[in-house]
């Protein structure tokens, strides 16, 4: 794979998933879709999405019958998209980026340190700067984030983390994860039933979440997983820092939320402290986008 593809596919997939915070927060902050109802047609229109690559990889106009997966992964899946979306009814959307992200890679890491992995002085360091740094976002303050929104979305991150981990090693990277959302598209439609006298929908917000689930999750899964061959392990992680980053200029320029002063040194410590865990030695838990789930 020539350099210039996979700096094109790696920039595309990156793009959608920061896409994905934004989408998902104007959905549930100007118009009147529920989180549930967005949840579903999210998980719904990013199986049809991956269900109709895998396709037409084999000839065919769409192939659900060819997605893998599991239920195990489809719940964690279904986890993290509902308080994910949820989340955002309150929480700005550079804010729940950071806040997922952080959560997920933490969760990775303590899995490898449960595991009986250790860490160098850099990678430490670098654990207790991101652990100060999601501590220090949540501490009261004037620019402190709604407490009920953030503790969903640091649920959200865990659940990601959860799956990330329960896909490691998988084969047929996008076979599996259409898979996965496959399953979870139950879920979302059970709980939506549950509370069907509170479903709203709006078609802009139906909108949002077709391209939030078809483009910035299905589509850009593929991408990822694409681009992935041509990078190194550690490049493939660190390059996922930028999802923070661009989900905070988006949300700058498109819904003119403020980026804080809090909120700018909280990023500082929690994707400075990841970069040193993933760029000392020795390696720290494996990467997201080594697994069926790609990122956030």
């Amino acid at each position: 794979m020539s350099t210039f593809r996979t700096l094109l596919l790696t920039t595309l997939a990156m793009l959608a998933f920061a896409g994905n915070s934004l989408l998902c927060r104007m959905a549930l902050n100007t118009t009147t879709i529920d989180a549930g109802s967005f949840t579903l047609i999210r998980l719904l229109s990013g199986a049809l999405m991956l269900g109709f690559i895998v396709g037409r990889r084999g000839g065919l106009a769409i192939a659900p019958a060819k997605l893998s997966g599991r239920w195990a992964a489809a719940i964690a899946l279904f986890i993290y998209a509902i308080c994910f979306a949820v989340a955002y009814v309150s929480l700005p959307a550079a804010t729940g980026a950071l806040l997922l992200f952080g959560a997920v890679q933490v969760t990775m890491i303590g899995y490898g340190l449960w595991r009986g992995e250790r860490l160098s002085g850099m990678q430490t360091l670098g654990v207790v700067a991101a652990l100060a740094g999601l501590v220090g976002l949540l501490l009261p303050g004037v620019s402190t984030p709604p407490l009920g929104g953030a503790v969903l979305m640091l649920g959200a991150g865990v659940a990601w983390g959860i799956y990330s981990l329960l896909g490691q090693g998988v084969i047929n990277p996008i076979e599996t994860t259409g898979g996965n959302f496959l399953r979870a598209v139950p879920l979302a439609l059970l709980l939506s039933l549950t509370f069907r006298s509170e479903l709203v929908w709006d078609g802009a917000g139906a909108l949002y979440a077709l391209a939030s689930g078809a483009i910035a999750s299905g589509l850009g899964y593929a991408l990822w997983y694409q681009a992935l061959p041509g990078l190194k392990s550690a490049q493939a992680a660190t390059v996922q820092l930028s999802v923070p980053i661009l989900a905070a200029i988006g949300a700058t320029i498109w819904l003119q939320e403020p980026i804080t002063l809090r909120l700018g040194l909280a990023a500082v410590a929690v994707l400075g402290g990841i970069a040193l865990v993933i760029g000392s030695s020795p390696p720290s838990p494996p990467p997201l986008g080594r697994s069926d789930s790609a990122s956030l």
